[in-house]
């Protein structure tokens, strides 16, 4: 799993702003999974922000062409994956599809919507990596379906180790804009959070499903 170093810090500095990403070590959210986090990331408002939203898309631009070269297709996890990833394929040039996380219980049951061949490359958008569970479902579907997942792309991780084994089990490489330390980084440099906070955070991410329990 790989970050980009270059633009990540701004990327941090960006989601703190708009407050996509929130931090509340003292009063933290529930999860639907049950966790207690002192995170909670909605990476969706930044198609809110144009100067935001303009910057995100030039990064995944610029990382795909970088680490993939360029694919035949663009694909989108639903449903954060889907406003991110037909804005990067338009500026590419490329056909878009996205992955639903279940295919459709009516008409034609599909799980991938749009036009994929069999044999063409694709690489998946995503916007948040929690455990990497359901974005590699959408690989999982994508190689199903004949293509060849060169790799995913996503806007931030919580960096859980879980994730990162999931990952090489799939044989799929992740690339993310931002990540969970350099966001801590940049929430301390610009007083979102307190020297006090950064163990309490990264005792949460080390063993989440324990954290506040």
């Amino acid at each position: 799993m790989t970050t980009i170093d270059i633009s990540s810090h701004k990327i941090a500095e960006y989601l703190l702003q708009i407050k996509a990403i929130k931090l509340q070590p003292e009063n933290p959210f529930v999860w639907a999974s049950g966790w207690k986090s002192p995170i909670y990331c909605d990476n969706r408002k930044t198609l809110s922000y144009p100067v935001v939203r303009t910057f995100i898309r030039q990064q995944f631009v610029e990382t795909i062409k970088k680490e993939f070269g360029k694919p035949d297709v663009i694909a989108g996890v639903a449903t954060g994956g889907i406003a991110q990833g037909a804005l990067v394929a338009q500026e590419l040039g490329l056909p878009f599809v996205y992955v639903r996380s279940e295919a459709k219980k009516h008409g034609m049951t599909n799980m991938i919507e749009g036009v994929i061949e069999a044999g063409q490359s694709v690489v998946v958008i995503e916007d948040l990596i929690s455990t990497g569970g359901s974005s590699l479902k959408a690989v999982e579907a994508l190689r199903e379906a004949g293509a060849v997942v060169k790799g995913m792309v996503a806007i931030f991780t919580y960096d859980f180790k879980i994730a990162a084994d999931n990952f090489e089990a799939a044989k799929c490489q992740l690339i993310t804009l931002s990540d969970y330390n350099i966001l801590m980084d940049e929430a301390l440099k610009n007083n979102y959070i307190t020297e006090k906070d950064v163990d309490s955070l990264k005792k949460w991410r080390e063993a989440p499903d324990k954290w506040g329990n």
